[in-house]
């Protein structure tokens, strides 16, 4: 397949992802991919869970029953191959079954699985190895908690897949970016050691990854989107040879596709934007351009890349004890003081069963009271609010630690103070916590399997291009010089949302706030305003480190911040209301800072 202008659909960002996505991009006759990434930290940890209860799933079910079978004679017709991670942690019994459904239609699209993921077969090996966690240090868990390890692999076991002639290619836990990059490498011929090809092809994908993101979903400028947010297209990429490409969405829909809702994608959930580390190349985004052409078409180039590591980032996750949680409303003039009273008395009474049952003190405690603008119990911008909840959480060892909490909570309904309200439902239960722990593995020791239509699975033979040199140090970039900003003229205090766009996301335990200025001039100032010190301070309850990382990028005239250790573990392990860090930018965005009047015209 060689085609001079590549077009690729994004169709969905997460499992559960509205399932009209795949109908809406076949209306288009010329696309010839349409890629899905459906796994997160989160979900590899739920479909484990599933998998450990029925050996026959733990892959992501919706991609068989709402993106494939209604519409796989739509695709055999417009001959649009498909690439997608939807196997989970159980990807050859996600492709027997979506064989099943292609024979019962009497359709002729062949199906290839990638398989050599899931390291759990050799967790002795990994276990004596002994690796640390990457980011935290922390030690190797032990083995009867573990319940899933996977290795984030790159494209080229999917471009070995698509040259078997696949039309259908299903795959483990490959990193999200690479069902798109494998589509460029496969059309286009691109070379592995390209490496600045294969990280334009990367940054796509990044782009495409997330799905509506991208064409005015979580935008900062909201109210600007065409239609209602049920309308938004999903995303397209028009890719050129050179690895350029037009981001454009699916015809005769709403949403946005403009200079803000690609930048605020580009930056969302990265690090350092000089080093993002993939399997197949470490990229360089900070001297990405990004350039409106048109109404909804808009233009990216410039990504940068160097070879990758001689290592896969692998994904392990395991028990460690259950959480469970309620939510408290409260009414009146007092409402934060009432919520936190309430908290305070629910934790202890619990404390107290505890101790009369002889079982353990929780683990953690989380207390939240939301709508007041304070957290973890305290007071801060709480004034004039008079309608809040309290959302009380625990994690214990065990179900019946958290259950003697959800019971002392709900039982202090009678004992509250005034203007207690929620919601009528059944009452919460324990739920056990899949934590996540992230390690590096040396590349030669893992290998991969196609398994193409039905025949026996195969070996791959990856090609290991590891760098020979460490990239740049995390943590570490050169600061701009703004030595020209303007300061002379009266200066006017505005929100940061007024002169900039914001998206914020999680990558473990750390969150990333990505702001980009409306013009370039604008940026000296957010730079000069929002210093590590300042964001450790505006994100201090949140925060259990003030260690805080800033880049510079540019490219598009913007900043990424990275705060660590500041979700709470993250994820399934996290008793946060916001355990992946998708609001802190609106957080930062809604700060006050000074301009100069002259720049604000």
């Amino acid at each position: 397949m060689t085609k001079d202008l590549l077009k690729i659909g994004g169709a969905s960002g997460y499992w559960g992802d509205a399932s009209q996505a795949t109908e809406q991009l076949l209306r288009h006759d010329d696309l010839d991919f349409i890629v899905y990434d459906y796994l997160a930290e989160i979900t590899m940890a739920i479909l484990a869970r599933v998998k450990a209860k029925d050996q026959n799933v733990g892959y992501a079910t919706d991609f068989i029953s709402e993106a494939m079978v209604p519409n796989l004679r739509r695709i055999s017709e417009t001959n649009t191959k498909i690439i997608s991670n939807a196997g989970g942690v159980n990807p050859l019994a996600c492709a027997t079954l979506l064989r099943k459904k292609i024979e019962e239609q009497g359709l002729d699209l062949k199906v290839a699985v990638i398989e050599g993921d899931n390291l759990l077969p050799y967790i002795h090996d990994i276990s004596i190895a002994n690796p640390t966690e990457m980011f935290s240090g922390s030690e190797f868990p032990d083995k009867d908690r573990i319940g899933s390890i996977n290795a984030y692999f790159g494209a080229e076991p999917i471009v070995k897949a698509l040259e078997k002639g696949a039309d259908i290619v299903i795959t483990g836990r490959c990193v999200d970016s690479a069902v798109t990059l494998a589509a460029c490498i496969y059309n286009f011929g691109w070379e592995y050691d390209d490496f600045d090809l294969l990280s334009a092809g990367s940054l796509i994908g990044h782009l495409l990854e997330c799905g509506t993101q991208v064409t005015g979903g979580n935008f900062t400028d909201w109210k600007s989107i065409k239609g209602t947010f049920d309308q938004i297209g999903y995303p397209i990429a028009e890719i050129e040879k050179d690895g350029s490409a037009i981001i454009c969405k699916a015809k005769d829909t709403g949403g946005l596709v403009s200079f803000g809702t690609v930048a605020e994608q580009m930056l969302y959930e990265i690090g350092d934007p000089k080093n993002y580390l993939l399997p197949d190349v470490n990229c360089d985004f900070s001297q990405v351009k990004i350039r409106e052409v048109e109404t909804d078409r808009v233009h990216v180039s410039g990504a940068i890349g160097q070879p990758p590591s001689e290592s896969y980032k692998v994904c392990l996750t395991y028990e460690a004890g259950f959480r469970g949680g309620h939510l408290f409303g409260f009414y009146g003039s007092d409402a934060t003081e009432k919520a936190n009273a309430f908290a305070n008395a629910a934790i202890s009474r619990s404390r107290y069963s505890l101790q009369k049952k002889k079982l353990e003190p929780f683990i953690e405690e989380s207390v939240e009271i939301i709508g007041s603008g304070s957290q973890f119990g305290t007071q801060k911008n709480s004034q004039g609010s008079n309608e809040v909840f309290a959302k009380i959480a625990v994690k214990h060892e065990s179900p019946k630690g958290v259950g003697v909490f959800l019971k002392d909570a709900t039982g202090l309904a009678l004992s509250s103070p005034p203007g207690l309200s929620g919601f009528a439902g059944s009452r919460p239960k324990p739920s056990p916590i899949l934590s996540l722990f992230s390690f590096l593995y040396k590349k030669e020791n893992i290998g991969f399997t196609l398994q193409h239509d039905k025949s026996p699975s195969e070996p791959i033979v990856i090609n290991n291009r590891a760098s020979l040199s460490s990239p740049n140090t995390y943590g570490i970039s050169l600061d701009p010089n703004f030595s020209n900003i303007d300061k002379e003229g009266p200066l006017r205090e505005v929100f940061l949302e007024d002169i900039a766009w914001g998206r914020s996301g999680d990558k473990g335990n750390k969150a990333n706030v990505g702001i980009i200025a409306r013009r370039p001039n604008l940026l000296p100032y957010i730079w000069k305003t929002f210093s590590e010190n300042k964001i450790a301070e505006i994100f201090s309850h949140f925060l259990e480190s003030d260690k805080v990382d800033r880049y510079y990028l540019p490219g598009i005239s913007a900043v990424n911040f990275v705060l660590h250790e500041v979700l709470g573990g993250g994820g399934t392990s996290s008793l946060r209301n916001d355990p992946q860090g998708k609001g802190y930018a609106q957080i930062l965005l809604s700060c006050k800072i000074k301009i100069p009047e002259n720049l604000l015209v």
